[in-house]
């Protein structure tokens, strides 16, 4: 319950409902902040509770300095959690570890279960290793059920065993679009109270709801759990950045070409760790499937949240995808009553602004490797000639060209070339080269819950088609929408033959070609790229183009809408020139150009009008979460407790409680230990946490070994994130790390004092003898240690390894929460300090006094650091809140939470 100290609890009646609300008014300054900040501040008065959420945190929020650097710390509770599942399974493994512990303390397990609505979509897992085939989807499924049957099988005890958790299976959509589809409410109902919809989601592209009006963003999975058991979510209230849109978008362009144009201008600005908030007129003529467009790419250009406040295209939206009338009504309601409700005209209080007129957005496409690289669309094959530069060798071995930058034989128009012959299963030769697009994807995450460009790239397949064009032999096309509804509406609307005939035939609904599940190329294509060293490109819908993400092979990345996407698989090479080239020849040898294929507006809006309703969404989502015959007949165990199985490689139950009793062991000072791993400046969590690939030759690649698992079946770090016995081993094993303990090294390496000579060895190799001899461990950092992605491994890798304290000269803040999560202390330099400015080398033995303070319910400023070197300097502690203490006291968040609902 609410201390209610503003008296903010209220009525609002709605038809024949009553529901009980928080009123914002009843805060001075609230009408003239943000959207956003409305919304944490309806938080933190319907969650107030005197003690980690109080008066003043919320009297601070109402008086927001919208100019002041952020330095005021909330806690803010999301009403619902969203994951996927890589990211979902540990947190499933950790809440089935802890109804194991519960039974060993006496208690119900079945006391663990999410207080907060839990939803995970299974979306991360499908490879499109099939294409272009009418039975390439099916296939798909097949395969991806076989290798992951003991994750799913797991799953699918969770979605029984737990309550207010459920699982949309395979083959059904992805996370963000089911999420926008179906499962956001944009105005919560729960135990007779209505608020506004907010959730932190496991995938940093949650921000797609941001779209609908629904504040959230993505975390890592401690944080996650967490906010299932109930616990809020540290945070400091953050700038918010005004984005103001005016005008239309011009005929000819497409929301991809708004969202990489706002990608670029914002990563430009510098918009990290803030909120963006879209106002203007411009909003009003923006359709929600281009705000969920412009949401969904928020972390391409760094902020927080990127959200449209609610209006008449929220409620459209709402009712077009099969919400309840009473819904519907209730979100109207609920925004004109608190102030939430679009006002085109009005200029909110924003610590920055900018400004973009639609009608200055042009056809455009993002690449080679980053989202914002946005270039011009009729640029794209000129941009392509510097750029190949880049990729392609300078040497003479292996049949690779010579080019000097000037004068080069190897080129052709300025382009180097390299035109390899390639002989196709059937006989047939086809000719490839650098900037062949060897991989065209239509690809789930950002575009294909906006009908206007899906029905766009259909229109131009059916019009190729009528043409006489198709792809090019050596282009792997594929399909993946993000959910049912829209092959649903292009069956409908008659044009899932032309995208057959084109190469675009389904092949899974899932995230695939963008998280770098795009298959193997045709292995006639993978080994003339690799025995020529082409520099072969991906043209994809995606939102992430990084090199090396998409496959293996393909050295240059482009993101481009779903329309462009079809048009570069008929061209078949980013040096043609797409908006003055032709594409190809029609039945007639006459040449076909882009505009000859190109849908009007009109065309499009038609077969959006007439193929797309609401019995659509209400059959697709009618029994989601029930799933096909393969999910339904999986083998399942039952109970509340979950029957580990000690063969597993995917799912084993981790060490976080062994030992655990109801009280906890006081907080002990830190002595002897030695450090694991000297890093430096903007040390990320990939660095850390354990992703990609798994090597052979490596501590995890030798443990799947030794367990019988073949290396064509390691499969990746983020298959096997139930399994913390290859995380472990994979923590600090980033192939860019370089551990200053063992120059000259770059991997997963360290120094071994235990041994004489202390030799270079495996990070984790070290620390299991480290463990051993009872040795405690530290992590020496720089600035902004742990920033990029809240990946909860980073930390809880850190944990597993030894480590119990981390001293740097700055943090990324939610890493730094993530450590306290997992009991590890997180320490700071004094202000102008650092590793080297102390001449600590990595070698010295370190002892970390006053930690025991923290036992007396206060939490110190500083502790002392000491080294065997005669080093001394008082540390900052960096637990900032009672909170944070509390779970440092306990070991972890999870073993707060744990004691604390025995206890009750």
């Amino acid at each position: 319950m609410s201390a209610n100290s503003f008296d903010a609890r209220s009525t609002l009646q709605v038809g024949d409902e009553s529901y009980e609300i928080f009123r914002l008014d009843k805060v001075e300054g609230s009408a003239r902040l943000p959207y956003s900040l409305k919304v944490l501040l309806e938080n933190l008065l319907r969650t107030e509770d005197g003690a980690n959420i109080t008066a003043d945190h919320i009297r601070a929020l109402g008086a927001w300095d919208s100019q002041a650097q952020p330095s005021q710390e909330i806690q803010f509770t999301p009403a619902r959690v969203i994951m996927q599942d890589f990211t979902g399974v540990p947190c499933v493994v950790d809440l089935a570890t802890m109804r194991e512990a519960v039974a060993a303390l006496g208690g119900d397990p079945a006391k663990i279960n999410p207080l907060s609505p839990a939803e995970m979509v299974i979306d991360h897992s499908v490879i499109a290793d099939k294409f272009g085939t009418n039975d390439a989807f099916q296939q798909n499924v097949e395969l991806e059920y076989g290798r992951n049957k003991e994750r799913y099988q797991f799953l699918r005890w969770g979605q029984t065993a737990f309550d207010d958790f459920k699982v949309v299976p395979p083959g059904t959509g992805i996370v963000h679009q089911v999420n926008i589809e179906h499962l956001a409410r944009t105005v919560m109902v729960r135990n007779g109270q209505a608020y506004p919809d907010t959730l932190v989601g496991t995938d940093s592209h949650t921000t797609m709801v941001n779209g609908l009006g629904v504040l959230g963003w993505g975390v890592g999975g401690i944080e996650a759990e967490a906010a299932m058991l109930g616990q809020p979510v540290s945070m400091l209230i953050p700038r918010v950045v005004g984005f103001k849109l005016t005008g239309e978008l011009p005929t000819g362009t497409t929301a991809t070409d708004l969202v990489l144009t706002i990608t670029e201008m914002l990563r430009k600005h510098g918009v990290v760790g803030k909120f963006v908030e879209f106002y203007g007129e411009g909003v009003a003529a923006t359709s929600l499937a281009n705000r969920a467009t412009i949401g969904n790419m928020s972390p391409e250009f760094g902020s927080t949240a990127a959200i449209f406040p609610i209006d008449d295209e929220t409620l459209n939206y709402l009712k077009l995808t099969g919400r309840s009338a009473q819904q519907v009504a209730l979100v109207e309601a609920y925004a004109k009553e608190q102030g939430l409700w679009l006002d085109p005209k009005a200029e909110p209080d924003f610590s920055e602004k900018l400004e973009l007129d639609l009608s200055t957005v042009v056809p455009s496409i993002a690449g080679p490797k980053r989202p914002q690289d946005r270039i011009v669309l009729a640029n794209a094959a000129e941009q392509f000639k510097s750029d190949v530069r880049n990729y392609v060798a300078d040497d003479d071995e292996a049949g690779k060209e010579s080019f000097p930058a000037s004068d080069s034989p190897a080129t052709t128009n300025g382009v180097p070339t390299n035109p390899v012959t390639v002989t196709a299963p059937d006989g047939s030769t086809y000719e490839i080269d650098h900037g062949a697009v060897t991989v065209a994807a239509i690809t789930s995450c950002t575009n294909t819950s906006n009908p206007y460009v899906m029905v766009a790239a259909a229109l131009v397949a059916k019009k190729a088609v009528e043409k006489g064009l198709t792809r090019k032999p050596w282009v792997k096309t594929t399909l993946a929408p993000g959910s049912k509804v829209v092959t649903d509406y292009f069956d409908k609307a008659g044009l899932t033959p032309y995208l057959d005939k084109v190469g675009f035939n389904l092949v899974g609904y899932g995230c695939t070609t963008c998280i770098g599940n795009s298959g193997p190329l045709p292995e006639e294509v993978s080994k003339a790229v690799n025995d020529h060293d082409l520099a072969v490109t991906s043209v994809l819908s995606g939102n992430r183009n990084f090199e090396g993400r998409i496959n293996p092979d393909v050295k240059m990345n482009y993101l481009a809408s779903p329309p462009l996407v079809v048009a570069y698989a008929l061209a078949g090479s980013m040096k043609v020139d797409i908006t003055q080239d032709a594409l190809g020849t029609d039945q007639d040898g006459n040449p076909v150009f882009l505009k000859d294929i190109w849908p009007s507006e009109a065309e499009v809006n038609d077969v959006v009008a007439n193929a797309i309703g609401e019995d659509m969404f209400s059959k697709s989502y009618s029994d989601v979460f029930a799933g096909d015959l393969q999910w339904q007949s999986l083998s399942v165990p039952t109970g509340n407790t979950f029957e580990w199985d000690p063969e597993s490689t995917y799912v084993r139950k981790p060490p976080y409680f062994e030992g655990m009793g109801m009280d906890p062991e006081p907080v002990s000072d830190i002595s002897g230990a030695r450090v694991l791993a000297k890093l430096g400046d903007s040390v990320t969590t990939d660095h850390i946490s354990p992703a990609g690939a798994i090597k052979a030759d490596t501590p995890a690649g030798k443990y799947l070994t030794e367990h019988g698992v073949e290396r064509r079946d390691f499969n990746s770090y983020g298959s096997r994130r139930g399994n913390h016995e290859v995380m472990i081993r994979g923590t600090f094993a980033n192939i860019r790390l370089r551990n200053q303990i063992a120059p000259g090294t770059e991997g997963g390496y360290t120094r071994d004092f235990t041994q004489a000579d202390a030799p270079v060895s495996f990070i984790y190799d070290a620390s299991q003898n480290y463990q051993a001899a009872g040795t405690p461990l530290v992590i020496l950092g720089g600035k902004e240690y742990g920033s990029g992605s809240s990946r909860d491994w980073a930390a809880k890798g850190t944990a597993l390894l030894g480590v119990k304290a981390v001293i740097t000269e700055s943090y990324e803040r939610i890493h730094r929460s993530n450590l306290i999560g997992m009991g590890v202390l997180p320490l700071q330099f004094p202000a102008g300090q650092s590793a080297d400015s102390l001449g600590l080398t990595g070698e010295e033995t370190f002892s970390i006094t006053g930690v025991t303070e923290l036992n007396d319910g206060t939490t110190p400023r500083t502790v002392k650091v000491t080294t065997d070197t005669g080093v001394e300097f008082d540390a900052v502690v960096r637990i900032d809140t009672p909170g944070e203490a509390d779970y440092y006291r306990n070991g972890g968040i999870m073993q707060y939470v744990l004691r604390q609902l025995v206890g009750s």
